[in-house]
């Protein structure tokens, strides 16, 4: 609420307290001497790793680590063509940090256009400086949605309150008075002020909650999650199957001590799944990258996947569904009111508050200040309260006290005006009462006894692109609820507009506890007279029932709720609280945005779900043939090339390309369960079908070069199985899905009938019996993959 300020002088001829001079702020020369000597808020605020992180992120990783140490073995004792994984796993680590590089330049572009910047008054004028650029003593004015930057002491306050909800935990605002510390971290919910900055840089709190709001994650993903559980698996599996493997083939040693180890380490590198790690940082990098160029900044990264896990989306009407402007259509003045009267009252009120909401702004637009009338005291618009008021000099001696807000909070539910505003919400109309009142604006029950002066109609502006938003959220079955502080009949009547129908339900009804609110949230579509604590109520009552809960907003009022859900989606054009607590920040204002990031996220866990597979196949047939190669203590069939020249065709390429593919398949829980499920029958028909092979080409080739022509029709049956498992899991299959397994295949072909290549990677067919017995075994592992596949899709739709 504003006061007049202590110390005021009083007018001679108007009997109404003077406010003095408002404070002029620092000089350019004081600016000047404090950035001299350091005294800036120079603490940058991070959106993303640096390029030093990246690096080391991509590269210092423990299967590199287990991958360079062989690498370096194999340098000495194998040919150059044994040690190709090694030169693939720079050549892949070297693609990660490229592309998340690029994806860094990406973020901190957009970061740069998002930010805000905040005012501050130098010379006695108001002027926008980077939040960087700010001094210690600056004066720095806030307003509704205004963030507190640094820590200050309050200068000036025209009915400020300010939320510390995000430090303190207490939701209620407080209310700020000159002399009174603020918080920084803290957010403006009403009114405005000024506060002189007394700690800035590393010293003031807002550094730190900046630097966790902003900072560009690889965290907390059900997706990172799981293929670090996967990892830590392997590892475990890997470990005592390694040892011995390098026991059996050093005691085994029938080709020399170089072809013994060449063939151990041949043996442990598939093991490693190294490429899946580098794959999803990929296809996250990929995804920040695409969605920059559609103006979505990406806060957090884990937020492209838990976008496309949502179920529900929560829609705030104003600044979503409907664009900020409003325009006035109608004034209807009630009980007999004057005109004329009633818009000098409109134009006085638009005048009293020096930071209207767009209500108030179409107000003023409508009915401009004629100058006569003097404000003693203002009360700001809050949405907790529903209205604003303020108390007037009306020049001729007489004064007077207004509110301006929702007729169903200042009217009694017998009123008859509540009838007239009933019918014009229902034609999607916002209606704003215009009352007059006899008590102190500082009174809690001001509003008891308004007299219905005049209604105020005005019209929202749709969103061209909301009605296609939320039928598209619809075909995904993704449920919509809309949650507004306006009258719930309005809000009805705009979400009919857009296509969107259910049950509509005024706020104030619903029940406190948590579990009769989720059942009501469930039945309901369309909620009205939401006050910023309930719409965090409603978050929190959609969580207990299993829901993953997005939550679009621009307004100070969302921030909770933003906070709460699992995904926040902050407008651009939004107050700077609600852009520092949301994940994804929608620059273009666009909610027409947000289908694309629900597809980049299903494309990203989707293909992430193939790839891993993939990789996880491998793995466990690499494992499952060192340990039968042990208990039989034969040799390992493999050198490194030949598993390079595997994986290369069946894995790593179609990888690449298959992460990136579009993909609209829902997001689906339990990634690991999902994944470990298909890739452990298909690993072990994988790695007994070859070892069989091998087995009975043994007993099959004799004499010198047997080994050879054993590891060709090895290498044979485990090419043709694992072509089989890639086109499963190319499927369903397009032209270009087509190409890239029919190419791969392709590809080994060549290999197998040009002579150079024929002797580089030591692979020729011997004879016609036993490549066809290999190709049988093959034929027949592979019906046995379709169906156990099928088996584990069946009890998977279970």
């Amino acid at each position: 609420m504003t006061h007049t300020d202590a110390g005021a002088e009083l007018d001679p001829v108007h009997p109404v307290p003077i406010r003095p001079a408002r404070a002029r702020g620092l000089t350019a020369a004081g600016v000047a001497e404090r950035v001299a000597r350091g005294e800036v808020n120079d603490v940058p605020v991070r959106s993303s790793r640096s390029l030093g992180e990246i690096v080391r992120a991509n590269v210092f990783t423990r299967f590199n680590a287990i991958i360079g140490v062989l690498w370096l073995i194999m340098l000495f004792v194998a040919p150059v063509q044994d040690s190709l994984f090694g030169y693939v796993i720079i050549a892949n680590t070297g693609i990660g940090v490229f592309q998340e590089w690029r994806a860094k330049k990406t973020l901190d572009s957009l970061a740069v256009i998002g930010e805000s910047k905040p005012t501050v008054r130098r010379d006695g004028a108001a002027v926008e400086v980077s939040t960087s650029e700010i001094v210690l003593g600056d004066l720095i004015e806030i307003g509704p949605g205004d963030k507190v930057v640094v820590d200050g002491e309050c200068v000036e306050a025209d009915g400020l309150e300010i939320d510390e909800s995000l430090l303190t935990g207490e939701a209620d605002p407080v209310v700020k008075r000159p002399g009174d510390a603020v918080m920084s971290g803290s957010f403006v919910v009403a009114g405005g002020g000024a506060f002189e900055a007394t700690k800035v840089g590393r010293e003031a709190y807002a550094a730190q909650l900046a630097e966790e709001a902003s900072r560009f994650t690889l965290v907390h993903s059900e997706l990172r999650t799981g293929i670090s559980t996967i990892l830590k698996y392997v590892t475990w599996m890997m470990i005592p199957t390694a040892i011995g493997l390098v026991i059996s083939q050093l005691v085994v040693k029938q080709h020399g001590f170089k072809d013994s180890i060449a063939r151990t380490v041949g043996g442990i590198v598939p093991m490693v799944p190294e490429g899946l790690v580098l794959l999803t940082s990929v296809a996250f990098a990929i995804g920040v990258i695409r969605l920059g160029r559609k103006q979505c900044l990406v806060q957090e990264l884990p937020a492209i996947e838990g976008l496309a896990r949502v179920d529900t989306v929560c829609l705030d009407k104003t600044g979503t569904l409907t664009e900020g402007g409003m325009d006035v259509t109608e004034l209807r003045p009630l009980g007999g009111a004057d005109e004329t009267y009633v818009r000098k009252v409109l134009g006085a009120l638009g005048e009293s508050d020096p930071r209207p909401n767009a209500s108030l702004q179409a107000i003023i637009t409508a009915y401009p200040d004629s100058g006569e009338w003097r404000c003693v005291e203002s009360l700001p618009f809050s949405s907790a309260r529903k209205y604003s008021g303020a108390s007037f000099s009306e020049g001729d001696g007489e004064s007077s006290t207004w509110l301006l807000g929702a007729p169903d909070v200042l009217l009694g539910a017998d009123d008859p005006a509540l009838e007239e505003t009933g019918r014009l919400n229902e034609e999607g109309l916002r209606v704003l009462l215009l009352a007059r009142v006899s008590g102190e604006l500082d009174d809690p029950g001001v509003a008891r006894g308004a007299s219905a002066t005049a209604l105020v109609v005005l019209e929202q502006r749709l969103r061209p692109d909301a009605a296609e938003t939320l039928a598209y959220f619809a075909e995904q079955d993704v449920h919509a609820k809309v949650i507004s502080g306006d009258n719930a009949v309005s809000v009805g009547a705009v979400a009919g507009k857009l296509g969107l129908s259910g049950q509509v339900v005024d706020a104030r009804q619903l029940p406190s506890d948590q579990g009769e609110m989720a059942k009501s949230l469930d039945e309901g579509t369309v909620f009205g007279r939401v006050t910023p604590q309930q719409k965090r109520d409603m978050v929190g009552a959609l969580q207990s029932r299993g829901h993953t809960v997005a939550m679009t907003g621009d307004g100070v009022n969302d921030v909770l709720a933003l906070k709460d859900a699992d995904i926040g989606v902050s407008m651009g054009s939004g107050s700077e609280a609600t852009r520092a607590v949301a994940q994804i920040v929608l620059l273009n204002n666009s909610f027409a945005t947000l289908p694309s990031v629900v597809a980049e996220g299903r494309r990203v866990i989707g293909n992430i779900t193939r790839v891993a597979t993939l990789f996880l196949v491998k793995t466990v047939y690499s494992v499952l043939l060192a340990v039968l190669v042990v208990c039989w203590r034969v040799e390992y069939p493999f050198l490194p090339r030949h598993l390079t020249l595997l994986s290369t065709l069946t894995i790593g390429i179609p990888a690449f390309f298959l992460a990136l593919a579009p993909n609209t398949e829902r997001a689906k829980p339990h990634f690991v369960r999902r994944v470990m499920r298909y890739s452990i029958p298909g690993g072990v028909i994988a790695g007994a079908a070859t070892f069989v092979t091998y087995l009975i080409a043994r007993h099959h080739y004799t004499g010198k070069g047997a080994l050879g022509a054993e590891t060709s029709a090895a290498t044979l049956t485990l090419f043709l199985i694992s072509m089989w498992v890639l086109a499963i899991i190319a499927r369903p299959y397009t032209w270009w899905r087509v190409a890239l397994v029919a190419s791969m295949g392709a590809a080994f072909v060549v290999v197998l009938v040009v002579p150079w290549l024929q002797h580089f990677f030591a692979l020729k067919l011997v004879g016609v019996t036993m490549p066809w017995i290999a190709v049988g075994i093959a034929g027949v592992a592979g019906v046995a993959l379709e169906l156990v596949w099928r088996l584990v899709d069946r009890r998977g739709a279970v």
